[in-house]
């Protein structure tokens, strides 16, 4: 494959994703309705709560501190943060294993009303399944953003949104921001 079309099939990739998952109906009534369930939490004096690794902690903390801080409008502070601090990943990770690092956060701060927002490309991160089952325990409401099919963590989330991609993960997770962003821009204008 020469240079130029390997750069374009990125795009080309990108577009036909994005048009298959603009014009699925099911998908997107998925994507408001958790989008619904988030902006009742807060509206209720609950918070949001996000997860993932690598690429996916990235958009959990962009998705927390759109909504603690500003996204297009001026408005009051929004209460979601993201798991991400990383004196309580490595203490938790040393003391209890890498797979307890969320549910400990989520066991720490975590209640009732409360929305968790696991993000997993895959849906098979063991941490974050953890941390959606400690939130289920605890009377949260679990949202998971995934791909693949969703996996394992599909078994604990009230609601899914699973981008239709069974190939690399920058795909999932281009899809993944887009959504975030339309979440935050939703539930700014509801607040």
């Amino acid at each position: 494959m020469n240079e130029q079309l390997r750069i374009k099939t990125h795009f080309d990739e990108a577009a036909s994703l994005l048009d298959a998952v603009r014009t699925d109906e099911g998908l997107l009534l998925a994507i408001l309705k958790a989008g619904n369930m988030m902006s009742e939490s807060l509206k209720d004096g609950n918070k949001i709560i996000a997860c993932g690794n690598g690429g996916s902690m990235s958009d959990a903390m962009h998705f927390a501190e759109e909504l603690s801080g500003r996204y297009r409008d001026d408005r009051p502070g929004l209460a979601a943060i993201a798991c991400s601090d990383p004196s309580h990943i490595t203490c938790v990770g040393n003391d209890y294993g890498f797979d307890q690092i969320f549910a400990r956060y989520i066991q720490a701060l975590g209640k009732s009303g409360d929305c968790l927002l696991a993000i997993s490309t895959s849906g098979n991160s063991a941490n974050v399944i953890k941390a959606a089952e400690q939130a289920k325990d605890l009377g949260m409401v679990v949202i998971g953003l995934t791909g693949k099919g969703g996996g394992e963590l599909v078994t604990h989330c009230d609601i899914v949104i699973d981008v239709p991609w069974k190939g690399y993960a920058d795909r999932i997770q281009e899809v993944h921001i887009k959504v975030i962003h339309a979440w935050i821009d939703f539930i700014e204008s509801q607040a």
